[in-house]
């Protein structure tokens, strides 16, 4: 996604409206959106009271209330938050909250990617953000790799190690959501180590649901069969 300017984080104290603030680009549909991932995700924790997840432009992190720090990554997720407060905010402000998101994910393009492992790097660890990890679906061509992680320590990142399986995919676990997150052939999935499972797609969701009707037809045709016999 796009970036605005960055400068250091303003005075807590300052909260008003914030107008919408619409990326030039919108690189993460494929990949976030369109699987259904942020209401699957907001499935798995479970906690709508106290967790924000917001996406592409719905996701604008703000650090001030003149638009300064603005930032629209690709994926936001923040627990222990105040899920009311986005909309009339349209976006989540960081003095508001009383805390940065948790966890920001962003994935590559042409345009945007020598700004995610540089620019964007260092602001997100400047508003403290504790996890960021960035996707390429080109398998390198937008980032230096294939899928990469920073956690927080202290006021710099530090790489989270990524696995390379056998099969030519990449894995790396988040402390943060206790998730693996995974670059399988150029598309994103994570998995879930403790129920041993990929968190389902909106496309593998409705697959299995055209299978199981479709299995119901089929026992329900088979019954009248045996009982016009």
């Amino acid at each position: 996604m796009t970036t605005k300017p960055v400068s250091d984080p303003p005075d807590a104290g300052k909260i008003a409206q914030l107008p919408d603030v619409p990326p030039e680009e919108v690189t993460g549909y494929h990949h976030v959106n369109f699987p259904g991932y942020p209401g699957f995700l907001a499935l798995h924790f479970g906690s709508p009271d106290t967790t924000v997840i917001l996406s592409e432009v719905a996701a604008a992190l703000f650090v001030s209330e003149d638009r300064v720090g603005v930032r629209f990554p690709d994926l936001l997720i923040a627990f222990d938050a105040r899920p009311e407060a986005i909309i009339p905010r349209n976006g989540y402000l960081i003095p508001e909250q009383g805390k940065p998101p948790d966890f920001v994910l962003e994935v590559g393009s042409e345009s945007t990617g020598r700004i995610d492992e540089g620019r964007k790097r260092r602001d997100y660890a400047q508003f403290g953000v504790p996890e960021y990890w960035r996707f390429d679906p080109s398998g390198g061509d937008f980032h230096s790799t294939h899928l990469a992680g920073d956690r927080l320590v202290g006021n710099e990142y530090q790489p989270i190690r990524i696995h390379d399986t056998e099969d030519g995919n990449f894995r790396g676990h988040s402390d943060v959501l206790n998730l693996d997150l995974c670059w399988e052939h150029g598309q994103l999935r994570w998995y879930d180590p403790v129920a041993e499972h990929y968190l389902v797609t909106i496309p593998e969701e409705r697959e299995a649901r055209i299978a199981a009707e479709t299995r119901v037809r089929e026992l329900q045709e088979e019954l009248r069969r045996l009982r016009g016999e």
